[in-house]
């Protein structure tokens, strides 16, 4: 079948030609959903990684999405099924057995698979059309690392790079923040990622992603809309908020990916942030990846590790954001 960067160019500099690698949970379905609904989006191809679910899951997650959004014909490629080094951590508490709370009984498959790995084809894309992709990661980053292996300056080749993972500058003394479950799964490709040269590194951490709730009233939003597209993203939310209901006590979940899909693509709800080096940091329990400052803005009280810049997100306008959201996963894929 045609590569996606074997077709006709689409001209217009305002549409982002958008790379997904993808751990395909609850979450990471919904973003897909999202850019498939933009008019500004153009999905060049998605790549599959472990992590919320196995690779095989995530891969049916994805034929899934796309079936749900009419596009089975975008390209997709199998990736990496555990970390760099070591065994993945599986997220089935968190998303169902199957990576979208165990509603469908039977497993599908993309009717465009490439012959080539996530971590290949990446890089052939990449290559093929330097300054044409815009990569999002919203899973381990193990694909990444593998393909910065074939390709050192990989993320030189992308218009930007944007990154759902991280956990910002150091928090607050006393505040304990959600886990860092995309850094915690692979810190060793993590830390490829960070120290690697790059146009544009964006960071949406656990720092802004965690307080962007979708809360009761977009579910009942979603389900009452009465399109394909808002009933399944109310039946996944579902399942999702059965996990976190029991961290605040409310029906509720945060748009993780959904909100590093929007940044790429509507830069302007970035309210604030900050450039500096991320550094992968452990305390022996917890893997992170930090800006190396402290939230006063003080420096850490060790020598980081020198990297590159990376543009990490410190506030985000959830409302705006928010509003966009549940209207593009109501509207049926009207792409308006």
């Amino acid at each position: 079948m045609t590569a996606p960067f074997q077709k006709a160019a689409m001209t217009d500099d305002s549409v982002r030609h958008v790379i997904l690698d993808t751990d395909t949970g609850i979450d990471d379905a919904l973003a897909l959903l999202y850019l498939a609904g933009r008019s500004d989006v153009e999905l060049s191809a998605i790549t599959s990684v472990y992590g919320n679910t196995s690779v095989e899951s995530a891969l049916t997650n994805i034929a899934r999405v796309l079936e749900v959004a009419g596009l089975e014909d975008v390209l997709v490629a199998r990736g990496a099924a555990g970390p760099l080094s070591g065994a993945p951590r599986i997220a089935a508490h968190v998303h169902g057995n199957d990576g979208l709370g165990d509603l469908w009984s039977a497993p599908i498959a993309p009717k465009n698979l490439s012959t080539l790995s996530s971590a290949e084809l990446i890089v052939e894309m990449a290559r093929a059309r330097p300054g044409y992709y815009d990569l999002l990661p919203v899973g381990p980053l193990t694909n990444i690392g593998i393909a910065l292996e074939i390709e050192p300056n990989l993320l030189t080749l992308f218009r930007s790079t944007v990154i759902m993972g991280g956990s910002g500058p150091f928090p607050p003394l006393g505040v304990v923040q959600m886990v860092d479950a995309n850094i915690h799964n692979d810190s060793e490709a993590a830390a490829r990622v960070f120290a690697a040269p790059r146009t544009e590194l964006v960071m949406v951490g656990v720092n802004v992603t965690a307080p962007t709730i979708v809360d009761e009233q977009a579910v009942q939003a979603l389900a009452r809309a009465g399109t394909p597209w808002g009933t399944f993203s109310a039946q996944i939310l579902e399942a999702y908020m059965d996990f976190y209901q029991v961290a605040w006590g409310r029906r509720v979940s945060p748009a993780h990916d959904g909100l590093a899909a929007a940044l790429l693509v509507q830069p302007d709800w970035i309210t604030r942030s900050e450039r500096g080096p991320v550094n992968i940091t452990t305390d022996g329990f917890a893997t992170r990846a930090h800006l190396m400052r402290t939230d006063t803005g003080l420096p850490v009280s060790w020598t980081a590790t020198p990297a590159p810049d990376t543009l990490v997100v410190l506030d985000v306008d959830r409302e705006a954001f928010l509003a966009d959201f549940v209207r593009v996963l109501s509207g049926g894929g009207s792409r308006a």
